[in-house]
């Protein structure tokens, strides 16, 4: 099929005269998820990873992805017309640049759809157009045409967010970004990203894959507040909520018209992740600066947090129940990681306020564990037994909070390898969630802590060590993080991120340990000022049949049982008799 997807695409190429087409596998909002009505790219390739960017020419045809996807595309690509183009690993191919000029000539055209692309991405593609004698066509959009059996934009209803669980009303969070505004030298912002629509409204919905939002744009200003939504996503309970904050409703569809009337404002957008399209469609003066919204809600409030420490406790209760049952079931040879994907999604599925993943499970057992990013299907799901290791890295979306958590354990007979790895792992976990730092820290500061047991043996992972966390929101967002890159945005009290190292040792075995973490006040000196400091807030044991207590220091082992005890503590009110007396033996002090 998807041969013939790609032979309609080149005669649409044809008729509009474009030479190359560049496909990303994205949306209008620049999401990490994106709904089924914007998966051209998996349309016309076969390919449906997350990550990937196809490109094609009137006679060749490449699809870009990472290393985490390569087997697959191999899978889906082939007798597709793609040509699988590995962007990283031992031996990467050609850039999607480097491609393009070795396969155009002269004055070719390239065409993209503007709607997809971010404004930064657009204006780099433009600049490299001109370097290399090529044309740019920012309104091509083939989809439109061809793909006659396309999905619909998703319909569900979007709800209001209650107000206690969100802990500010609207209005609050409209003066405060009026006034972060101000500061910028804007006077209207134009807001694109999910995420911080919902956000900024008190607004969920469930338009995308495990992140509660609505497909909406909004734009901003001391005069007036917009969103652009379809009507029949909004029920009387959300119309009522808007209209109490003053907050006008007009259709998806009517965002464009809108921006070109805005002649007169100063206009905030964050140029990557504001389309193309929308930024070209304001002909005012505007201010490309980094979302004010990202920060603010990165901030959580005190309703936030105590949500967020609930929404743990019933987690960690569900992940008792789920492990137990693996341990239980892992020697019949009858369960597969799939199947530990769905009894997690039962066990969360007790506890209320679940809303259901907030990722898609990364279940791996053994050498799986080593695809830093698998997931299993019912191809490759392996099935379990009582020896290995199995890393599991989940979490939920409930009502008061976003959960996220990796735990590697032993199915039985660990050797002296694995432990002496797990250990290496625990041990950078550890010392970054023991951390005391000044105020004004960035996550780049911190990063070497999680990695640095496993530097002193010559060994790394290369992914980053931890990102921020929404409130029943995005699993994954900034602005701050923590990880090798330089990122200038510090930690500050209220934040929430993660806290994940691992060794992947291909064809054998993954390990990662992954709690999220709460910056918090510390200690004050009058010499030296505020200093910060992590609070745990995911509620799961560590394996202790995976470690090796002579590589520990006493610090390191007091600040274990430490752990343990409050997970028992904390978790024990959740489960019955024989739950509570498997925890505790899982938590028996070293």
């Amino acid at each position: 099929m998807s041969q013939q997807h790609l032979e309609a695409l080149r005669q649409e190429m044809a008729r509009v005269h474009v030479d190359a087409v560049i496909i990303p596998g994205t949306d209008p909002h620049q999401s990490e998820y994106i709904s089924d009505h914007w998966k051209f790219r998996d349309w016309v390739s076969g390919f449906t990873g997350s990550n990937g960017t196809a490109v094609v020419t009137m006679d060749k045809a490449g699809l870009w992805t990472d290393s985490r996807y390569f087997l697959q595309a191999e899978q889906q690509l082939a007798d597709s017309g793609f040509v699988l183009m590995r962007e990283n690993g031992d031996t990467p191919d050609l850039t999607r640049e480097e491609w393009l000029v070795e396969n155009l000539g002269d004055e070719a055209v390239i065409g993209i759809d503007g709607r997809l692309f971010s404004a930064v991405e657009a204006n780099r593609l433009e600049r490299f157009c001109g370097e290399n004698g090529f044309m740019m066509a920012s309104d091509f959009a083939p989809a439109d045409r061809i793909w006659t059996d396309r999905p619909a934009r998703p319909m569900g209803e979007a709800y209001v967010h209650d107000e206690e669980l969100a802990g500010e009303t609207v209005d609050h969070k409209l003066e405060r970004l009026i006034a972060s505004l101000e500061l910028n030298s804007a006077d209207a912002m134009l807001i694109s990203a999910l995420d911080e629509i919902a956000w900024l409204f008190n607004m969920r919905g469930s338009d995308v894959d495990f992140t509660p939002v609505a497909i909406a744009h909004a734009y901003v200003s001391e005069k007036e507040t917009t969103l652009f939504i379809d009507d029949k996503k909004v029920t009387k309970e959300l119309a009522a909520h808007l209209k109490h904050y003053g907050v006008r409703v007009r259709d998806y569809d009517d965002v464009v018209r809108y921006l070109e009337r805005r002649q007169h404002d100063v206009v905030l957008i964050d140029p990557n992740k504001v389309s193309d399209t929308l930024a070209n469609a304001l002909e005012c003066q505007k201010v490309y600066s980094a979302s004010p919204i990202a920060a603010l809600k990165a901030v959580k409030n005190e309703a936030q947090i105590a949500g967020t420490r609930r929404a743990m406790e019933r987690d960690g209760a569900a992940l008792v129940r789920l492990f137990r049952w693996v341990e239980q079931n892992a020697a019949s040879g009858t369960i597969n990681e799939v199947d530990v994907w769905m009894r997690g999604q039962q066990e969360r599925a007790r506890g209320e306020n679940y809303r259901g993943d907030s990722f898609a499970m990364i279940c791996g057992y053994k050498e799986h564990g080593a695809i830093v990013h698998y997931e299993a299907d019912e191809q490759s799901a392996s099935t379990l037994h009582a020896d290995g290791l199995l890393l599991v890295d989940s979490g939920g979306q409930y009502l008061d909070g976003t959960t996220d958590i990796t735990r590697t354990i032993s199915l039985g007979n660990p050797t002296d390898a694995e432990r002496h790895d797990y250990t290496l792992v625990l041990k950078g976990h550890l010392a970054l969630q023991r951390a005391k730092f000044p105020v004004g820290t960035c996550g780049v500061n911190l990063d070497v802590l999680a990695r640095m047991p496993l530097w002193q043996e010559g060994m790394t992972y290369w992914h980053g060590t931890g990102h921020g966390v929404g409130h029943f929101l995005s699993c994954h967002e900034g602005p701050h993080s923590i990880r090798v890159e330089q990122n200038p945005n510090p930690l500050e009290p209220g934040m929430i991120v993660s806290n994940e190292p691992g060794l992947y040792k291909a064809g054998r075995y993954g390990i990662r340990t992954e709690n999220l973490l709460l910056v918090v006040e510390g200690k004050q000196t009058e010499e030296f000022g505020r200093f910060l400091e992590f609070e745990p807030l995911t509620l799961y044991p560590y394996d202790l049949s995976l470690i090796d207590r002579t590589m520990l220091t006493q610090e390191e082992v007091d600040q274990i049982n430490a752990y343990h005890q409050m997970v028992v503590d904390r978790l024990t009110p959740l489960l019955d008799t024989d739950e509570a007396a498997w925890l505790r033996a899982k938590c028996q002090a070293l």
